[in-house]
């Protein structure tokens, strides 16, 4: 086979006929073709070798040409499949929602994927369809779609968006009937039927055409403007407790959406709730404010990432501001930075997490004892993130559950809880990532936004700050303090590696599970959730769900250097990125103490357990 002059080596031959036979995309195809022309086999393998694999967060990788790639065909082919699984789950009920972001091509990949479900017989609610005059494009936040799909009772939704990823990736993010992300078995019989679903259908590429039809028949519906009114009064009505009014000294707290869908959504809600307006009761980032895909103010999209508030801090800091609220670019994450003793301080997401806790607990124990006794709370948070909710659970006497980690577990485990009676108001992950379920089973940015306002007002109205409800948590619960980080992983091999060397190094004496780390720690728990072992329970069998496909194990330790001392922590290989994850919390009678113990706790790991030296792994922490 050739391109022009150049001969394709045969290893290369069927894939990038099947490239050639499938895609009509323009752009993409010449892509391929520049790669044959400058010969570059290396690359083509790359692109054409493997699949982009569709798992519980559907799809993500880097927009290019390629099978291993997010464009137009992988989304189709993604689209035709879904849409088929769907169909026959839910013969009945052939409804989706369909949103989408600001990205490069989030427009392109929403309209492939509603054309693919209309071909599919579905009527398509679409969220981001363009006014009659076609002057601006529209875009939603994340949260929108799972709120859309209750409101709707949809069989599914997807959002095409890539969260907070660099600038040149995108994702296809699915959502089913209940609302919540998609858990298995679901994830694996999706990507059966899209694997056999990747020939595109007759008039497949022809979305305008189906579009015009589907418009003209009804079955494509314009549904941002009122499933945007409908969140905003349902955020009003199930979250709003606080009257804040207008400020009299001038704007009291700055937002930034990070160059994201945020800004539109948060303004709406917060003048219709409490009538506050921009440049008189808050400050936007002007730089930051509008949705760019360019992001050019910071050089990673995620308000995790260091620096990524500095603009919003220092507008703060120019205006005798105290308080900084930012949402990553799809809105369904949020982080937030507090001056305090003329300091600032960017709360984790696990600061973030217990403040909302206490909230949720306050706001509940307010409740009559008639509502408190017809709804039992119950709070949740993934198993990497902090345990400080399960000490404020066994102190004050409500429920506690932990999840394995992500919003698909966190989502489905609230709906089931609530199935069974129990009321599960909040759900956390320390990714800043909160769920408010009386609006949606998913993370949603803006909610918590609304939330974090309440908070503060109030707590300032007591004269306290944030970090002071932290402080009086330590006091009551323990000082908990947490030391997060990762390695990079330069082959992604190297991470069952380094797993199998640690599982190696207590196997050898006979142990299921080692009973010390290095000289100072013992080993009172221990959970593999890749091998299906934990110490702690009757038969052994872990809780939470065993994945042989994932590297995961997390232990509790004890210090022999302050006997009261504990330690919890998690490693894993992550899901989406090339990083061996790592989360440690330990737990002292004051914060020094505790800071000073995960320190040592890491130290111990990175020495004993993945010995950078010999392995190859990398960390800047």
């Amino acid at each position: 086979m050739s391109a022009g002059s150049i001969q394709v080596p045969s290893d290369l031959k069927c894939q990038v006929a099947a490239w050639f036979d499938n895609d009509q995309n323009e752009n993409t195809r010449n892509e391929i073709n520049e790669l044959i022309n400058s010969e570059n086999w290396h690359e083509l393998h790359t692109r054409l070798d493997t699949r982009i694999s569709f798992g519980t967060a559907g799809l993500r990788a880097r927009m290019e040409a390629g099978f291993s790639r997010m464009n137009t065909l992988t989304v189709l082919q993604a689209s035709q499949g879904l849409a088929t699984y769907l169909a026959e789950k839910f013969a009945n009920n052939k409804t989706v929602v369909v949103g989408h972001d600001h990205r490069f091509h989030s427009k392109e990949f929403a309209q492939v994927t509603i054309a693919a479900f209309l071909q599919a017989g579905f009527t398509v609610y679409d969220l981001c369809a363009v006014a009659n005059d076609g002057a601006q494009d529209v875009y939603v936040h994340t949260p929108l779609v799972p709120f859309a799909i209750d409101q709707l009772n949809a069989a599914g939704g997807v959002m095409i968006t890539a969260s907070h990823n660099p600038k040149l990736d995108n994702g296809y993010k699915v959502y089913y009937a209940n609302g919540c992300q998609i858990i298995p078995p679901h994830d694996r019989l999706i990507a059966q039927s899209i694997g056999n679903n990747r020939k595109p259908w007759a008039d497949a590429w022809n979305f305008d055409l189906i579009k015009d039809e589907a418009i003209e028949s009804g079955r494509l519906v314009n549904a941002k403007a009122g499933m945007a009114e409908k969140y905003v009064n349902t955020v009003a009505q199930k979250l709003i407790s606080t009257k804040i009014p207008r400020a009299k000294q001038g704007p009291w707290f700055v937002y930034t959406p990070m160059h994201g869908v945020g800004c539109e959504i948060f303004s709406k809600i917060v003048e219709q709730v409490w009538g506050l307006q921009e440049n008189v009761d808050y400050l936007c980032v002007a730089e930051q404010k509008n949705p760019d895909p360019e992001f050019p103010t910071v050089s990673f999209p995620n308000p995790e990432e260091k620096g990524a508030l500095t603009a919003a801090i220092n507008l703060a800091e120019a205006n005798n501001i105290v308080f900084v609220l930012a949402n990553d670019p799809d809105a369904d994450r949020f982080s937030a930075a507090v001056k305090y003793q003329n300091n600032w301080k960017q709360l984790s997401g696990n600061e973030i997490g217990f403040l909302f806790a206490q909230y949720t607990w306050d706001t509940y124990k307010k409740k009559t004892e008639e509502l408190k006794s017809a709804n039992t709370l119950v709070l949740i948070n993934s198993t990497v993130s902090s345990q400080m909710i399960k000490k404020m659970a066994e102190v004050e006497g409500f429920q506690y559950r932990d999840t394995l980690t992500g919003f698909k577990w966190l989502g489905n485990e609230a709906r089931v809880l609530e199935k069974a009676g129990l009321y599960v108001p909040f759900a956390y992950e320390e990714a800043i990532g909160y769920m408010f379920s009386d609006v949606v089973h998913d993370k949603d940015g803006v909610s918590a936004a609304i939330v974090f306002l309440q908070m503060i007002w109030a707590w300032a109205a007591q004269e306290l700050s944030p970090i002071d409800i932290l402080q009086d948590g330590y006091a009551r619960y323990g000082a908990f303090q947490e030391y997060n980080g990762y390695y990079i992983v330069p082959d992604l091999a190297i991470t069952n590696t380094v797993f199998e060397a640690i599982r190696e190094s207590y196997r050898r004496e006979g142990r299921q599970y080692p009973l010390r780390l290095g000289d100072e720690f013992t080993v009172e728990t221990f959970i593999d959730l890749t091998v299906g072992y934990q110490s702690d329970t009757p038969d052994h069998v872990p809780r939470l769900p065993v994945d042989p496909s994932a590297q995961m194990i997390t232990a509790v330790l004890r210090s022999q250097v302050r006997e009261n001392d504990s330690v919890r922590f998690t490693t894993r290989g992550s899901g989406t990125e090339p990083k061996l994850k790592v989360y440690i919390e330990a737990i002292s009678d004051t914060e020094a103490s505790a800071r000073a113990l995960v320190k040592r706790t890491w130290d111990a790991l990175k020495k004993y357990w993945f010995r950078p030296e010999q392995t190859g792994l990398t960390t800047s922490f």
